[in-house]
């Protein structure tokens, strides 16, 4: 399993070995002891997992939790192709305002972990793809809040030769910009020692 710190803080990304022979191919999108060496701390205890079959063109997001509760991710494209797309915004995070975005298809398999607090977008290449998620929350719909994917001011990579296709509710998501000043961003230092509770509950439960 190959690592790649990327350019959010607290996020990475992950390309398993994958094992080809004429009947087809093997591969472990998730090992724990990789994801440990590479956190520092095991993954969070699984609440949920998340699956979405979309057709090229749509995007969806930018996506993210209130915090508390907060929630990360770990996330697989089990299916076609997309950009997955990690925003940080967390305010007073040293990475806050940046992206980082990971091309997830069936040659490389690539995964990614978002942590607490951290915003999420993917947009699909292809028809059909399909998109899992292990999550550490149950859904509460209360609690999901969202931002624009187009915001101009963060440019991310939504391709520009296919219309995209949104959600009513992503259509008329605010920017962040907007956010910070209504005060509906998620504090990067509550987001980290959420994250922390998360793993130290897991570790707890084996006792």
């Amino acid at each position: 399993m190959e690592v790649r710190t990327l350019a959010v803080e607290g996020a990475l990304e992950f390309s398993p070995q994958v094992f080809a022979d004429d009947r087809g191919r093997f591969l472990s999108p998730f090992q724990e002891t990789a994801f440990t060496d590479a956190h520092g701390e095991p993954l969070f205890p699984v609440r949920q997992t998340n699956h979405s079959v979309s057709s090229r063109g749509v995007v969806r997001g930018i996506h993210y939790t209130t915090t508390p509760p907060g929630c990360a991710k770990y996330v697989y494209c089990a299916a076609g192709s997309a950009i997955d797309i990690v925003v940080d915004i967390r305010v007073g995070s040293p990475t806050f305002g940046r992206w980082d975005a990971v091309l997830m298809d069936q040659n490389h398999h690539r995964t990614m972990y978002f942590p607490v607090g951290v915003g999420h977008a993917f947009v699909a290449l292809e028809d059909n793809t399909v998109m899992s998620y292990m999550v550490s929350s149950s859904y509460v719909a209360a609690n999901e809040l969202a931002l624009d994917v187009l915001d101009p001011a963060l440019g991310l990579p939504v391709p520009k030769d296919v219309p995209p296709i949104l959600s009513e509710r992503d259509g008329v998501a605010i920017t962040l910009a907007q956010a910070l000043e209504q005060g509906l961003l998620p504090d990067y230092e509550l987001c980290r020692q959420l994250e922390q509770d998360l793993t130290r509950a897991k570790a707890g439960s084996f006792l």
